[in-house]
């Protein structure tokens, strides 16, 4: 079979049609990281009617326990729908044992280091293929996690990745269990014996997520923790980033706190940011919650407006600096 790619082996799984929406599924094969067996799939959604058509091009990254539903459902409601009904070029990938990325062999130690310094990368490269046009990335939670993890890593730069979103993501909310040595060591010595924590049998989501990836969280939350890895501060590396940054936090989030989701906002060095905060004391018609703040009624009104406007507003920015070097 033929690749959908010059890059990597791509194979194209599905193209179909979802009402007014064009959905085609492909599956990356880049074997770039240690394991060799990992597979991604990433579904782009367009316009049917307008197949050739490339809009705006914009990667959404699920979060924990989610897959690409969380963007939109079967029946094409979500942002993911509603943004490639405005016209952009919609890309939705899905991590490692996600939705439709089947699990690889060493599925249980998958990280967020993983997906930060191989995984993203990848994606990033493969759309900007495609389009032609440096993609803009969104991402909730952990996904909006992962995405500072490879910016402040550097697996991501200004150079490759035209602005990034961060909704309800934050890394620096502290867990006083985990800064007791005995407590720690005890959950990481009982974790350790499951290949994966189960998001239904926990009510967090549809998705299971690897024991590697909550091992590598309890560390960062850990007494002398830190938001990096062994080879990498990543914490750091963010104070030296100059990509455009969004943040939104939602005031009713009792997971990923407005605070700390400031924090993470404050570490990006650029110029170019915004924050937000979802809540009656600025405008909006409620406190928002952590997942509410994208997946709700009121916030198809009061949220998917404020993505659009700034994804236009830093494409018309890179588009006035890239006439300013030419």
């Amino acid at each position: 079979m033929q690749s959908s790619s010059q890059l990597y082996p791509v194979a194209l799984l599905s193209a179909d049609r979802r009402g007014d929406l064009s959905e085609d599924v492909y599956r990356i094969k880049a074997a770039n990281s240690p394991d060799a067996s990992v597979e991604l799939a990433v579904t782009r959604l367009g316009l049917a009617d307008q197949p050739a058509a490339r809009g705006i091009p914009v990667i959404l990254l699920h979060g924990s326990f989610a897959n690409r539903r969380f963007w939109y459902s079967p029946k094409g409601i979500g942002l993911g729908a509603w943004l490639a009904r405005q016209g952009f070029d919609v890309w939705i990938p899905e991590m490692r044992g996600h939705g439709l990325s089947p699990r690889n062999i060493d599925y249980k130690r998958n990280r967020v280091a993983d997906y930060a310094q191989y995984d993203l990368p990848v994606i990033n490269a493969f759309v900007l293929e495609q389009n032609g046009r440096k993609p803009h990335w969104l991402g909730h939670s952990l996904g909006g996690t992962t995405l500072a993890a490879a910016l402040g890593g550097r697996y991501l730069t200004d150079e490759q990745v035209a602005s990034v979103a961060l909704f309800g993501s934050q890394i620096t909310r502290n867990y006083w269990p985990l800064k007791v040595p005995p407590v720690a060591w005890a959950g990481r010595l009982l974790l350790k014996r499951f290949p994966h924590l189960s998001g239904a049998r926990f009510k967090r989501g549809p998705e299971d997520e690897p024991i590697g990836l909550v091992l590598e969280v309890m560390r960062w939350y850990g007494l002398f923790g830190k938001f990096g890895d062994r080879h990498s501060d990543w914490w750091a590396g963010l104070a030296d980033n100059s990509i455009a940054v969004m943040a939104v936090a939602a005031a009713g989030d009792r997971q990923d706190p407005v605070e700390e989701c400031r924090r993470l906002f404050d570490q990006f060095g650029g110029d170019s940011k915004r924050f937000v905060e979802l809540g009656r004391e600025g405008g909006y018609s409620e406190d928002f919650g952590h997942v509410e703040m994208l997946v709700s009624k009121p916030a198809q009104t009061e949220v998917w407006p404020l993505v659009v406007q700034w994804l236009r507003d830093n494409e018309q920015l890179e588009t006035n600096t890239l006439q300013q070097a030419v």
